[in-house]
């Protein structure tokens, strides 16, 4: 631990400014793969995070694996068949949609009966490498748009983003990650959708740091040779160095944010260099701090904070970003041993949310009213609303335990004479469930008195005050001790006291 230190800013409002931020924080969210829907644990925890924070799309793994069955096979007189299994889909789909969720298609993994090769990814296995035929490849992607049109409604189907594959620039991921290969999957893909409906939004090429800027430049230079109108571009974010593995877990550095931005940067420099693609949307399809799915930073007020910081830059450069995922119903690596594994969710296993979850929450109220923001910097993003309020995130991110305090000073004009000032902590004394699990032994396996406890302090610390302008000015001051993330609200007061009641006298005050 350092030496503790303080830090003071002065922030001045006048309500008019206007400060470019995109805050697409509701676009969508990451899952496991779709077979795991199917667990009643993964409904939950995704009930939760729609009904606190609600995303409008969702995109995960695994359409095409054996588990969701769709693909199958049947031979008459030594001549093979394809034939189509849709109930599972349709069960995933339904309680996706029950929720107010659209799915950001992936197209993947390989069906086993389909694949050219064995090889294989995960706990679960995915099978990863190309069709034995493009032509069945086609066919499958085909039925299946058709299959959700006349399920779903062709005018809404349309509307679901589709993404090629999932980081084929790993060989894990793409056989020998074998871009040319990758390159006729895309287009065959590609070709497959527009034949069914001209309107679906197509993308790619989905890939992780790394080898993100050669990819990125060959699939546009494919692109622009082979003349695909390609919809948008996608990729992935994560922001730690390597692990260093210890039993279960891995444990990982935070790197400096402004690497990762200029990073994500130039995939926007890329695109953009193509006359014919400048200014096409980009996706982050993935992110998160580490993309391991054991990584106890996770679940730490320290993710927070980062990923605060995070959600208040990624619109610069991107049309959406997308969380990488919404629980810990994962199985990439195995079933988890404990509610807190450092898994990627925002909610842990037993529907404890995590520190991160309240970031979600917070920047989502941002969007809830009309209005527009009036200042960003590192530590804060404000909005003023339509109805003359002020809503704003504030945090305080590090990489390294500093013992760093930020008081945060703010000066807001105001045509009201009494405001509320409500605010809403997390903090690792307020809302750090992490803790509170370790200190009750790190139980593997919870018990329902524990989860009760776990849930408890999940929750945001709530206080009001109120507050007096003076010529015209509303001062409050909030502090953020390290990794603190603060969700506050200034809201005109227009007091309508019943007759005979007074609240200082109730108070003795």
């Amino acid at each position: 631990m350092g030496q503790e230190q303080t830090r003071s800013k002065s922030i001045k409002i006048r309500g008019d400014e206007r400060v470019e931020f995109h805050n697409q924080v509701d676009y969508c969210i990451g899952t496991g793969r779709m077979g795991l829907a199917l667990q009643q644990e993964y409904q939950e925890q995704l009930r939760l995070v729609q009904e606190l924070i609600g995303f409008k799309h969702i995109r995960g793994h695994g359409l095409f694996c054996d588990d969701m069955a769709i693909y199958q096979e049947y031979t008459v007189e030594g001549k093979v068949h394809a034939e189509y299994n849709f109930t599972y889909l349709d069960r995933v789909m339904d309680s996706y949609r029950s929720m107010g969720l659209a799915p950001f298609l992936e197209l993947g993994f390989m069906p086993q009966k389909m694949a050219r090769g064995e090889q294989t990814i995960f706990y679960w296995k995915g099978n990863t490498t190309p069709p034995k035929s493009y032509e069945a490849w086609k066919h499958m992607i085909q039925t299946l748009l058709r299959h959700l049109m006349e399920r779903y409604g062709a005018d809404e189907v349309v509307t679901w983003p589709i993404e090629v594959w999932n980081e084929p620039n790993l060989n894990g991921f793409w056989e020998n990650a074998d871009m040319l290969e990758y390159f006729t999957l895309f287009k065959e893909s590609f070709v497959a959708i527009k034949e069914v409906d001209s309107r679906f939004k197509v993308g790619g090429p989905a890939v992780c740091g790394g080898s993100d800027k050669p990819w990125i430049q060959g699939f546009m230079e494919f692109c622009e040779e082979q003349k695909i109108p390609v919809d948008f571009v996608t990729r992935h974010h994560y922001t730690t160095d390597f692990p260093k593995y210890e039993g279960h877990y891995g444990y990982a550095d935070l790197m400096d944010p402004e690497e990762g931005f200029s990073n994500l940067h130039s995939t926007r420099e890329i695109v953009d260099s193509f006359p014919q693609y400048n200014g096409l949307p980009i996706h982050i399809t993935e992110f998160n701090t580490s993309y391991i799915p054991n990584c106890p930073l996770h679940d730490t007020n320290q993710n927070a904070a980062y990923i605060a910081h995070q959600l208040s830059r990624l619109g610069d450069d991107n049309e959406s970003y997308s969380y990488w995922t919404f629980g810990d119903v994962f199985e990439e690596q195995g079933v988890p041993f404990t509610p807190f594994h450092g898994g990627f969710g925002l909610v842990a296993n037993g529907c404890i949310p995590k520190p991160t979850f309240w970031t979600f929450a917070f920047f989502k109220k941002l969007k809830e009213l009309e209005g527009y923001c009036v200042y960003r910097d590192d530590n804060t993003v404000i909005m003023r609303m339509e109805t003359g309020e002020y809503r704003g995130v504030a945090w305080n991110r590090t990489c390294k335990r500093l013992d760093d305090t930020i008081t945060l000073n703010y000066e807001c004009k105001t045509e009201t004479n009494e405001l509320c000032l409500l605010t809403k902590r997390v903090d690792e004394s307020t809302c750090n469930p992490l803790k509170v699990w370790h200190d009750l032994g790190e139980p593997a396996n919870l018990t329902k008195a524990q989860i009760a406890v776990l849930q408890d302090v999940a929750q945001p610390f709530v206080q009001t005050n109120s507050i007096f302008s003076k010529d015209s000015l509303a001062c409050f001051r909030i502090n953020l001790p390290e990794n603190a993330v603060v969700y506050f609200e200034l809201k005109p007061v227009h007091r309508n006291a019943d007759r005979g009641y007074d609240y200082n006298r109730i108070m003795q005050s």
